[in-house]
């Protein structure tokens, strides 16, 4: 059983390491402008690539398909193979190796989109077999760690060679694929769980609890090394200190060996509620609707008839409830938040059901606006540093912007790690998230310097990370968590239809500026925009949008609240 349990860590670790390294999308504003330039296209055209990507992630659930007649490794070897294709012939014609037209390059940017998507499924479904009892932390703690892609290859670069910026291409090909072969033992070793008793739940959340601790160290390593251009040898050296920390986990068996010391030293001492760091507990949520449901049955007097709070007509428990909350409210807004509110969280809704919700609208719209209009500004940061004279600066961004990523997805768990001294609606946690958005775009808009720019893409990268990383719990707790696949894919479609739309405004910006004969340059075939003008308008447009967003989602917010505070006092009260 021991055994079994330490080969469980080594595929958690594996699982970390496959997040670590198949980030490759966060390093395009590394070597797109060298792209733009061999390419010879315009700044629309390198949009639509960027879209490629994204657009790569529509097709996720391929990957869900294949594992239905395919093992588990088998999965994992065909997305390192897309990513090595798709790639690595990117690399050949950027070193003008090879030739290739634009609508091949454009199938070659959305087949190494697709190879993301895949990795990501290849984890999702090892910490579920693994973690059956902690599943949401080891996704979630698994998933924080595809932030920190851009800075490792960063370091990788420069270790190699920090004069190219087509290394990026090779390594964003290779690496992935030595990856896949560096998890492919632990991965092929899968160990048979035996159900984990009470105790064994709790140490495996001290566990979670200190590698989580150990990613911060990671992170701000990462941010402090990995965001500056080093000469090869320190390069290395700051490189092998990153994949030490990255390898460092490893030692986690020991912690569970050591576990009776732990809970004396330091577990008593931390109370850890629930399962901690996204989706609501699945025994939570059954809890939480026998108890409405019989809330429910006493008030109408009939417990075979139960009527669910779908509308203003509701069940007067749940009216009573809310209006002890203070949740009354009048006008226009009071009925947009009162219209058709949920019942209660973890509700399955079919997609069809889904669609007609109001609640899901919000949301869309508060993703759409908040953190895909994030990713855009990332794969535009190239460009926007080019334009006001900083391009040595392009991986300092990059490096900062997938950092501050990397600390939003950790910070969207700490509100369940607090929720016994202070509760707080996931929903207003998104839109607190969302509040950083306009502010930094209104900051780029305002000034060119370099603090501003810096100081931007950091609150840009926090405000995203953590909007990706809370999302699937939003889209579980919300909608259901057996309808979670259906739903969040369905959720994720604004991703590449914001990246085209957001892309292609910034796009035609820069066209326009650019073609106005106010100080451009001409490399090759392809015009380049220099001056604050080029991603002005763009920057305010962008500010408005985010606003849009965060509006929505404060909507949100005052519509489910009821039903996530009704959640934490059924389960409370169940508890204590």
């Amino acid at each position: 059983m021991m055994a079994g349990q330490s080969r469980k860590w080594m595929i958690l670790v594996a699982t970390i390491w496959i997040q670590a390294f198949t980030g490759t999308n966060f390093d395009f504003s590394s070597y797109s402008s060298s792209l733009k330039s061999v390419l010879g296209i315009s700044q629309v055209q390198l949009n639509y690539l960027a879209t490629a990507s994204d657009l790569g992630k529509v097709l996720g659930w391929s990957s869900g398909l294949a594992l239905m007649y395919f093992p588990l490794w088998v999965v994992l070897f065909i997305a390192a193979f897309m990513g090595f294709v798709g790639y690595g012939i990117q690399w050949l014609v950027i070193r003008q190796i090879i030739s290739l037209p634009y609508f091949v390059m454009f199938l070659l940017c959305l087949l190494a989109g697709c190879s993301i998507c895949w990795f990501n499924t290849v984890c999702f479904v090892l910490c579920i077999r693994n973690f059956p009892a902690n599943q949401p932390l080891a996704i979630s703690l698994t998933v924080s760690f595809n932030g920190v892609s851009a800075a490792l290859y960063n370091l990788a670069a420069d270790a190699i060679d920090s004069s190219s910026t087509s290394i990026f291409l090779i390594l964003n090909a290779v690496i992935p694929l030595l990856t896949s072969v560096a998890a492919f033992i632990p991965i092929l070793r899968q160990p048979s769980l035996d159900p984990l008793p009470p105790d064994g739940v709790r140490r495996d959340s001290l566990i979670f609890l200190l590698l989580n601790i150990l990613a911060v160290l990671t992170g701000i390593y990462l941010l402090l090394f990995g965001s500056t251009s080093y000469d090869t040898k320190t390069a290395r050296l700051f490189l092998g200190g990153a994949i030490f920390l990255l390898i460092f986990p490893l030692f986690i068996p020991g912690i569970v060996y050591a576990r009776d010391w732990f809970h004396r030293a330091i577990h008593s001492s931390i109370r850890i509620e629930g399962s901690g760091f996204v989706l609501v507990d699945v025994d939570d949520l059954e809890l939480h609707k026998e108890l409405l449901t019989r809330e429910n049955s006493l008030n109408y007097g009939n417990g075979s008839v139960v009527q669910p709070v779908n509308n203003n007509d509701g069940p007067s428990t749940t009216l009573s409830f809310r209006q002890k909350s203070g949740y009354q409210s009048a006008g226009c807004c009071g009925a947009i938040v009162g219209k058709d509110q949920l019942a209660m969280l973890g509700e399955d809704h079919t997609a069809r059901a889904l669609v007609r919700r109001l609640d899901f609208w919000l949301y869309y719209v508060a993703y759409f606006c908040g953190g895909t209009i994030g990713l855009v500004y990332s794969n535009n940061m190239g460009q926007i540093a080019q334009s006001l004279g900083q391009s040595s600066n392009t991986t300092t961004l990059v490096t900062l912007y997938s950092s501050f990523s990397f600390f939003g997805r950790l910070l969207s768990a700490a509100p369940d790690y607090i929720r016994a001294k202070l509760y707080f609606a996931r929903t207003g946690w998104l839109a607190i998230a969302l509040l950083p958005t306009p502010i930094a775009f209104m900051l780029l808009a305002s000034s060119g310097g370099s603090l501003a720019l810096h100081t931007g893409t950091a609150l840009i990268g926090l405000s995203s990370g953590f909007i990706f990383s809370a999302a699937v719990s939003i889209t579980s707790e919300l909608f259901g968590p057996n309808s979670l696949g259906v739903n969040h894919n369905i959720v994720i479609t604004n991703i590449p239809i914001g990246s085209l739309v957001y892309g292609l405004l910034a796009a035609v910006v820069y066209d326009s500026n650019a073609s106005s004969g106010l100080s451009i340059l001409t490399f090759s075939d392809s015009v380049v925009c220099m001056g604050r003008d080029c991603y002005f308008l763009t920057f305010v447009w962008w500010a408005c949008i985010s606003v849009l967003g965060l509006a929505s989602s404060v909507l949100l917010f005052l519509r489910t609240r009821h039903a996530y505070d009704h959640f934490e006092h059924n389960r409370s009260t169940q508890l204590y």
